[in-house]
């Protein structure tokens, strides 16, 4: 009896042990924030949803293509996520989508379907094609180094919407 309890209480501590291992690997589920560009912002689920809210709140829409296995996404998060002045932007002056697909409207790929790709659209609805990142083989993208260019876009997104609508 004695050895039977004692082989009962170790099968318990095992397979307790087993479980909050098993627990522990267990992903958190995804916010919209997909991964991590800033779990403090609100993210709107749909392009569709975004235009909707941009045109509602009088904010420009910020709209990041990323995909999860692309090294150079996951390094732009990093610094997106990391950078305080981005963060607090994108919290409070700007309705912010993160998508890993493309949207039916042409207009945020126009010189292709590459990713990381950062594009503006302005509440009335213009995807603004003329605020670029620094490279002319991909206007909208932004690498971790890019981190001042991506605010200056980010401002002069804000500025627009003052100067234009």
């Amino acid at each position: 009896l004695h050895s039977t309890l004692a082989l009962s209480l170790l099968l318990i501590a095992v397979s307790s042990n087993l479980a909050m291992a098993i627990k522990k690997e267990k992903r958190a589920p995804q916010t919209l924030s997909r991964g991590r560009w800033g779990d403090e912002i609100t993210w709107v689920q749909t392009y569709e949803e975004g235009l909707y809210q941009a045109k509602k709140s009088n904010k420009p829409l910020m709209v990041i293509h990323h995909l999860e296995d692309c090294q150079y996404c996951q390094a732009l998060k990093k610094a997106f996520a990391e950078n305080e002045e981005i963060q607090e932007m994108a919290q409070n002056n700007f309705v912010m989508l993160n998508l890993m697909h493309e949207t039916t409207d042409k207009n945020l790929s126009p010189d292709g379907q590459y990713v990381p790709r950062i594009m503006f659209v302005d509440p009335s609805l213009t995807v603004r094609a003329d605020i670029t990142g620094r490279y002319s083989n991909r206007l909208y993208t932004y690498e971790p180094q890019d981190i001042p260019f991506l605010i200056e876009s980010m401002k002069k997104a804000l500025r627009l919407i003052q100067t234009e609508l």
